[in-house]
């Protein structure tokens, strides 16, 4: 009992010596909360999520409409010289486009067809013709077939609605073609028919 008394004493005169000669309490941070603080660091450090665009090029639509002389056509575009060459005087690439199949067709500046390609011919079967893949593919054979013969500089045209639009100057662009412009020549009726009348299940 002694004992316990005289030891209780001692940790209370130690307890007050220490409280006098300690400076004001600091306060500090728990670890969770460092946690938090190093994760919010790491998130800012971050770079930001990417939607779909890496590697793209970012233009400047208002300088693009600004120099509009240059990306719209006027009434001297025809004569005008790219590379040395009238406008005019340029090779075309047609692309036909449906939702089963694509028809890519290189003619001279007059019209006359010189190569025709299309993804039946390419191999492509039954559904297959219709999809994307079998346009890019397409189009890049016609494409080094017409590098070949001293075809580099085109203008595209392009007709129709389906999967392969998009696919089919993407293969022209990726076999080495220079594409001056591109015109979508789709035919629109301003009369259409009736639609049909709705499926019953």
């Amino acid at each position: 009992m002694v004992l316990l008394k005289t030891f209780t004493a001692t940790l209370a005169n130690v307890l007050r010596r220490t409280a006098a000669a300690a400076p004001a309490r600091t306060l500090h941070q728990s670890a969770p909360l460092f946690k938090v603080e190093d994760r919010k660091a790491m998130l800012a450090s971050l770079p930001g999520k990417d939607e779909g665009t890496i590697g793209e090029r970012s233009i400047d639509i208002d300088s693009m409409i600004l120099k509009k002389d240059r990306f719209f056509p006027d009434a001297d575009t025809p004569t005008a010289l790219f590379g040395g060459v009238p406008f005019n005087e340029i090779p075309i690439c047609n692309i036909r486009v449906s939702p089963n199949n694509t028809i890519i067709t290189i003619c001279d500046a007059k019209g006359a067809p010189q190569f025709i390609r299309s993804c039946g011919i390419e191999g492509f079967k039954n559904t297959r013709k219709g999809t994307n893949i079998a346009a890019q593919a397409t189009a890049i054979s016609i494409c080094t077939k017409a590098i070949e013969r001293g075809y580099k500089t085109v203008r595209v045209t392009v007709r129709g609605l389906g999967p392969g639009r998009m696919s089919a100057i993407k293969g022209l662009e990726m076999a080495g073609m220079n594409i001056l412009s591109i015109t979508d020549s789709t035919r629109v009726s301003w009369n259409p028919p009736r639609p049909r009348k709705q499926r019953k299940l």
